[in-house]
């Protein structure tokens, strides 16, 4: 990676993170329900994904920008539970029962909200509808939040196939925990992790977060110090995104007590070669992973893919997500749920599905969903392959797209390689933190009165 101050200025626009194309501001309620439960129905083969938000949590972070329910009321998870079971019996009955699930994610909110008790009764409700596989491939994971976690919680997560957790840190600093409302002693995380590690998990990720309210270089470089002690399989790095007009715990924080915009550069900076000189290798645009572990492996093999949950190397499947504002993404047919606990029961109540809102994606939509994901995901796109694909001249179909892609080039992001054979779009390592800002160029519906998070 080449780090280049004066474009990184430049181009530090806001913009979508890219999870999914078209992004989520173009999903809409008035789309037909009956269209989109027929596009669920159409039989596949392929393999399953399946998500469950969990929306409590017990403590409100001031930073979060998650669909949440702060409450101290652990009993709500137990009705929340049996309207999961009622909409994975729902969907179940649009599926083939024999397809395998090869991914399990639990988010929130907090999935730790839930009891022991709670978290048996859901795991058994998935195996009664859903193929859960055993045989060492499978990718079940969990986040968790370090204080709603305990040693015998955490076995029964693994006896239930749990083998992959991710573990929010955020940062190790008592300042900023105190400022964002997240207090978490660094012995609170390390107990976590040799509990984790000593009961067998495969894989144990961070989720940190630069530009928090009074991060400084030299803070921030001992929470990464502590974090390469601690020696997790992954790292997440996230840009904190103040938006307190759309998210109001963050309304607690004060814009004073935040790093300036140059501050946060050289955080992301340092804290991108402090991990790369840890000996992690940089993974898409924030992920960091050890040599051998699957994410670095499928990059470098050029198999990394992307989707709600970030980077993944599992490609072919079909995510179907369930719970209060879960999106399910069927082939480019996206569909949301409720994002009101209330409207999402009412739903389940009545026998329905709790679709709120949806998409589906045509051709057009498709050609951009390869050359967004790939650029993302992989850092160059064969052009060629596009051209197969969708019976189309590469270079006459994106023509301004390509014409926008000249100051970039002339900046040294992007490279065009043509041997006669085939013609090669890649990032630079120049551009590589950019990534955003150039995957943008190909989004049809960019809409630049969106608030978005900034792409550094």
């Amino acid at each position: 990676m080449i780090w280049d101050s004066l474009l990184i200025n430049k181009y530090d626009l806001s913009g979508p993170r890219y999870t999914s194309y078209p992004t989520a501001p173009q999903f809409n309620s008035s789309i037909s329900k009956i269209a989109l439960i027929d596009k669920m129905m159409i039989p596949s083969d392929k393999a399953l994904s399946l998500y469950f938000h969990i929306p409590f949590c017990a403590h409100l972070c001031y930073y979060c920008a998650c669909n949440k329910i702060v409450t101290k009321q652990y009993e709500k998870g137990a009705e929340y539970v049996e309207l999961l079971g009622e909409e994975m019996r729902l969907r179940s009955l649009m599926l083939d029962h024999t397809r395998k699930v090869t991914q399990l994610h639990f988010g929130g909110g907090t999935p730790t909200f839930l009891t022991e008790e709670l978290i048996r009764s859901l795991f058994n409700i998935i195996n009664q509808h859903f193929n859960l596989i055993t045989d060492g491939s499978q990718d079940y994971s969990i986040e968790i939040d370090p204080r709603e976690i305990t040693t015998s919680k955490l076995k029964l997560l693994i006896e239930m196939g749990i083998n992959r957790i991710s573990i929010g840190v955020q940062d190790f600093d008592n300042k900023v925990q105190e400022a964002i409302h997240r207090i978490q002693p660094i012995k609170m995380v390390t107990n976590l992790v040799e509990d984790a590690r000593s009961m067998g998990i495969e894989s144990i990720n961070f989720d940190l977060i630069y530009g928090l309210p009074f991060q400084s270089i030299e803070d921030f470089r001992d929470t990464l110090d502590k974090v390469i002690i601690l020696s997790p399989d992954r790292i997440s790095l996230f840009s904190y995104a103040h938006l307190p007009e759309r998210f109001k715990a963050q309304k607690r924080i004060l814009d004073e007590s935040l790093p300036s915009s140059s501050l946060k550069v050289e955080l992301l900076r340092m804290s991108i070669e402090h991990l790369i000189s840890a000996g992690y290798e940089y993974i898409g645009m924030d992920h960091f992973a050890k040599p051998n572990d699957s994410l670095a492996k499928a990059q470098r093999q050029g198999l990394l893919q992307r989707n709600f949950q970030g980077y993944t190397t599992h490609s072919g499947s079909d995510l179907i997500a369930f719970g209060v504002s879960a999106i399910s993404d069927l082939n480019g047919v996206y569909i949301q749920n409720h994002t009101d606990l209330d409207k999402y029961r009412h739903s389940i109540e009545k026998g329905q599905l709790p679709i709120n809102k949806g998409y589906i994606s045509n051709v057009d939509d498709r050609v951009r969903h390869q050359v967004i994901m790939t650029l993302i995901s992989q850092f160059e796109l064969d052009t060629g392959v596009i051209e197969r694909k969708y019976n189309i001249r590469f270079f006459e179909y994106f023509a301004e797209e390509v014409d926008n892609l000249i100051p970039m080039i002339e900046d040294g992001m992007i490279k065009i390689n043509d041997n006669g054979m085939q013609t090669i779009i890649g990032v630079t390592d120049r551009g590589r933190l950019l990534i955003r800002c150039i995957c943008m160029i190909f989004d049809k519906y960019l809409d630049n009165h969106i608030k978005y998070s900034k792409v550094i």
